[in-house]
């Protein structure tokens, strides 16, 4: 249908993957070209591999896990923003946005995602993520999802505290999105992780289906199409 756009990444072999990380395996267990009467095939992966939810687990010992998340949080109006020059994104990044307020669930989409558009499958250590500024920006907020189209929402040089400032605020990092097909502007956002008890994440489909224009009057002034 012409207004779901799927933003979920294809979980393939070839595709990049945080380094020391085994990635993906698909191992057939039962084949009918063997001689089985079906096909069955085993999945072998880390948990934050392509499109996938952190829960506050991830980086608190205590967290919620991924089976205790509300669903309200994961499906819900959300704010598509485009930064195509952004190299990192600080809070001064987000700021100049104007984002109206009341917004829930804000998806960032930078150069990251012309790398997916380019299937480019080498993983990037200089991708563009959030600084630890830009997290505490989108907890003061009251964002309660924040979604971004690289494998992480921090900066692979940084520490764990980006991670910590939004997790601990029970902010959901949705990551590894591919925006590459989306305009800024307002979309109904459906995510759904596998319902895995006491995991601190789980790989996702994720989806935007297109609404009619937002009021201007709770519309917001930045983005760039």
């Amino acid at each position: 249908m012409e207004n779901i756009i799927d933003i979920t990444l294809p979980l393939t072999t070839e595709m990049p993957i945080w380094p020391g990380c085994k990635g993906i395996r698909i191992t057939p267990t039962k084949r009918m070209d063997k001689g089985d009467s079906f096909n069955i095939s085993r999945l072998d992966c880390n948990l934050h591999t392509g499109t996938h939810v952190d829960a506050p687990r991830h980086f608190l010992q205590n967290g919620t896990t991924v089976e205790q998340l509300h669903l309200d949080i994961l499906i819900g109006p959300s704010y598509l923003a485009h930064l195509p020059d952004a190299a990192d994104i600080s809070a001064d990044d987000l700021t100049d946005l104007n984002l109206a307020s009341g917004i829930e669930r804000l998806l960032l989409r930078t150069q990251n995602s012309e790398l997916w558009a380019a299937k480019v499958m080498e993983f990037k250590k200089d991708f563009v993520a959030l600084t630890h500024d830009a997290a505490q920006w989108i907890v003061d907020k009251g964002i309660r999802l924040i979604g971004v189209d690289s494998l992480s929402v921090q900066r692979y040089r940084d520490d764990a505290r980006t991670h910590q400032i939004l997790l601990g605020a029970d902010t959901i990092a949705l990551e590894g999105l591919n925006l590459s097909k989306v305009k800024s502007g307002f979309y109904e956002l459906i995510c759904l992780p596998l319902k895995l008890v006491g995991a601190e994440g789980a790989p996702a489909r994720a989806i935007l289906l297109q609404i009619p224009q937002i009021d201007e009057k709770q519309s917001t002034t930045g983005g760039k199409p």
